[in-house]
């Protein structure tokens, strides 16, 4: 059925054919995108004229006007019916009983409507009240009724739009930034708003009320495309769930890419984020150009009175070669020559960050057309140029920004196009691959004092997650691409070697730090023997922390600062020289001693509890109070089976997370039987709240390892109630036998979703596999748990490698299940 039959149904059939008609359309998968969207403005357009027609018998000066996104003519499959009844005041009863007539018919088809009757003094007096009234009545649109009336309302909005432009932006202004703060960007977004967040829908509409201001005019390459492709994802979004829902989120971005014709999700949000990256830099170019235009008219007849009513001249200072700063803005100067310089991109930007300011759009788009492409290797003013960029701090995300807008980045480092706008779906980055690997360049530009070549530890963060837009292991594949990129900018070949170490190993000290065990020798030596030079394990541990810090506050804490250091500091004596010592059964504290003696006086478990702080890694005198690191919980348990899983499901159901654990058996002294009693040493932290007190923890271990406390029952409950997102299943479990990590103990690896009674659950199983656990390494990132378990055979050696496997496979199983 064409769009002629379709509209001449509904006109005929009335509400009926109107809902058939659309349903028909929406279903047309050949007709997406814009021309849906027009075909069912104007269907809807049509049905609401012959309802007006009907209704509307003998009623004069009156119209109907569409308005909002309506009135662009951009109706989504659940969108708003945004309409105004516009009337001249003669007969208010008559217009009044054909709006009932008008709305009840939209209603009784289950369409939202936002709805509006008004004269034209009223609908502008609304406008000047309220910004978001006036900024809908700047889309209106004509559909039926007195014509006149409507262009008069027009003209007039316009008008007042227009003259009241100095006042009315910078007010629209602040709305953006009031939305954007609470809705975030929508270019690093998970769950994105495709309407609300920076970059989405409103503010592209908020560019086309500038353009209508006449004041300023937003760079409009690729922000027509951008909008459309955000339309069409809200358009297959309405119709994948039902709703009228802007958020698009994770457990519906499949069906929304199949819709879309899209590979998958990652495909889907790779595009949604460049649309809002366009739209974004289109928005910070326009409202410059908006402060400068504002700026200058305050200022300029104050300067024409002072030249005595001459023009003002405009100033340009110098910043670098090429490169001034004009009115509050970095541009190419007079005598620049792009197409002879190639180095002017990397110049202009460095001056830029360096001195807080934006790139100029004219300076950019200058660059990007003309200047010719550096030779390989670079010049070494190239390569100063990236590490002046890189290291200026907070200034570099704009000015890179401003480079990528126009495509410079890809062709100065063709490897970034597969990390731009590459999401990350794990929950403790809060930003897509291209942008962490800037903040992790503005991260290390404040460790640039504690290295002594600063510029390998800034390429170094530019470069340390390239790896991410191939397949297989990205610190893998990121090794090869650092060689080749740190050669083509011109690093020397021990400097290119350091480079491909740095990005190779980037995880190595947080991961070695949390999952295993520093007392090892066979832990220290491997990291010594993967850095290979003091220097370079100082660039290291300062990629480490930056690198941490630029992925989101759940990925740094001063506990893992601390245990970072601590192998950092082991490391650098065994590159000096040293020998790591084979660790010697550690004497009984007093503490430890006591607690294990009490324990088997009394014939059940002893707790004490004691907070642990330490000062800042970065100050040598202690200022203030200490951070605390977590609190250090004894337990001392006569020996016997059960007491891993017991201790850690009474720690899961008063909600302590667990950081570390040790388990070891105590030989008491002379006089005591030669009996052993097992002491455990914890650091834990409460999920929130206050400590429980330790004679609560105390009676539920009791009753737990007399089977009196229901501890899985228990923890089952309060996984039952654990907050998961509809649609969403974690990937599997994965349990792994890490070769060679210990002489003295058999390591094995847990990765898995992160829940209440995780650690109850694994201890379990390793005490049904009959081994011991001596100590355990628990790190959390976000949902997922990654815990390093040294465990040994009953007689306290490491098990045999088929056993081994035969316990991880099995605790797999366990965890699956």
């Amino acid at each position: 059925m064409t769009s002629t039959d379709m509209r001449t149904e509904a006109e005929d059939s009335g509400p009926s054919g109107y809902a058939a008609a659309r349903l028909r359309l929406l279903q047309e998968g050949a007709r997406s995108g814009p021309p849906r969207r027009a075909a069912l403005s104007d269907l809807t357009d049509d049905w609401l004229t012959g309802l007006f027609a009907a209704a509307a018998d003998g009623v004069k000066g009156v119209s109907l006007i569409a308005v909002g996104g309506y009135g662009r003519g951009e109706l989504s499959p659940r969108s708003d019916l945004d309409l105004l009844l516009l009337h001249d005041g003669d007969d208010a009863r008559a217009v009044a009983a054909l709006a009932d007539r008008l709305w009840y018919p939209v209603w009784d088809l289950g369409l939202a409507l936002d709805h509006s009757v008004r004269t034209p003094a009223e609908a502008r007096a609304a406008a000047g009240d309220d910004l978001k009234v006036q900024l809908g009545l700047l889309d209106a649109r004509h559909i039926t009724g007195d014509l006149g009336l409507t262009a008069g309302l027009r003209t007039a909005v316009l008008a007042d739009w227009r003259n009241q432009a100095p006042k009315r932006l910078p007010e629209l202004q602040e709305l953006c930034a009031d939305r954007a703060a609470r809705q975030g960007e929508l270019q690093y977004l998970l769950e994105p708003d495709l309407k609300e967040a920076r970059g989405g829908l409103r503010d592209a509409t908020a560019l086309r009320a500038v353009a209508a201001s006449w004041l300023a005019d937003a760079p409009r390459e690729g922000l027509a495309d951008a909008r459309r492709r955000l339309l069409d994802v809200r358009d297959a979004l309405h119709l994948a769930t039902g709703r009228a829902t802007d958020r698009l989120a994770l457990q519906e971005q499949d069906q929304v890419a199949a819709e879309l014709g899209l590979l998958d999700a990652d495909t889907l949000l790779r595009q949604v984020y460049e649309a809002a990256r366009t739209i974004a830099y289109a928005s910070d170019v326009t409202w410059r150009e908006v402060a400068r235009v504002l700026r200058s008219r305050a200022v300029r007849p104050r300067l024409r009175a002072m030249l005595g009513g001459g023009k003002p001249a405009t100033e340009r200072s110098p910043l670098a070669e090429g490169v001034v700063e004009q009115d509050g803005e970095v541009v190419l100067a007079r005598a620049a020559r792009p197409e002879r310089d190639p180095v002017l991109p990397l110049r202009a930007a460095a001056a830029a960050a360096q001195a807080g300011l934006p790139l100029s759009l004219h300076a950019v788009r200058r660059l990007a057309t003309t200047v010719r492409p550096l030779p390989t290797p670079w010049p070494a003013e190239a390569r100063e140029q990236l590490v002046t960029l890189l290291g200026s701090g907070t200034p570099t995300i704009e000015v890179w920004e401003a480079l990528e807008a126009e495509g410079l980045i890809t062709r100065l480092l063709p490897d970034w196009e597969r990390v731009r706008c590459r999401p990350q779906r794990n929950a403790v980055h809060v930003w897509t691959v291209d942008r962490h690997l800037i903040e992790t360049a503005v991260r290390a530009s404040e460790f640039t004092r504690r290295v002594g070549r600063p510029d390998l530890l800034l390429v170094a963060a530019l470069l340390h997650d390239i790896g991410k837009g191939w397949p297989g292991d990205h610190s893998v594949a990121g090794e090869i691409i650092a060689k080749d990129v740190a050669a083509r900018i011109g690093f020397d070949r021990a400097d290119v070697s350091v480079l491909a170490t740095l990005v190779r190993h980037h995880l190595l000290l947080i991961e070695t730090a949390t999952r295993r065990d520093l007392e090892d020798p066979a832990t220290v030596r491997s990291v010594a023997d993967a850095v290979g030079s003091p220097s370079t394990l100082e660039l290291l541990h300062a990629l480490t922390e930056a690198d941490a810090l630029a992925t989101g506050p759940a990925a740094w804490s001063s506990w893992r600062g601390s245990l970072v250091a601590d192998l950092v500091k082991r490391v650098a004596a065994v590159l000096a020289g040293e020998e790591p010592a084979e660790p010697e059964p550690l004497a009984p504290t007093a503490e430890q001693e006591r607690l294990a003696i009490e324990a088997f006086r009394t014939g059940g478990p002893v707790l004490a509890l004691r907070a642990q702080t330490e000062p800042p890694a970065d100050e040598e005198e202690p200022s203030g109070d200490p951070e605390p690191l977590g609190v250090e919980l004894l337990i001392a348990v006569p020996d016997q089976p059960g007491v891993l899983p017991a201790a850690a499901g009474v720690l899961a159901a008063h909600r302590l997370t667990v950081r570390t654990a040790e388990l070891r058996a105590l030989e008491l002294p002379d006089g005591f039987d030669g009996t052993s009693v097992l002491v455990l040493n914890w650091r834990v932290a409460a999920e929130y709240g206050s400590l429980p007190q330790a004679a609560r923890l105390r009676s539920d271990l009791v009753r737990a390892l007399d089977g009196s406390l229901d501890i899985a029952g228990r923890l089952a409950e309060r996984e039952a109630a654990y907050p998961r997102r509809r649609g969403v299943v974690a990937p599997p479990a994965r349990v792994t036998v890490a070769p060679a990590a210990s002489r003295h103990a058999t390591v094995i690896e847990v990765r898995a979703q992160d829940a209440p009674g995780l650690l109850f659950r694994i201890g379990r199983a390793l005490e049904d596999a009959g081994v011991r656990v001596r100590s355990a390494h628990v790190s959390t990132l976000g949902a997922n748990a990654v815990d390093a378990f040294y465990v040994t055979a009953p007689k306290g050696n490491p098990l045999p490698t088929d056993e081994a496997a035969n316990v991880a496979r099995k605790l797999e199983e366990t965890l699956r299940g």
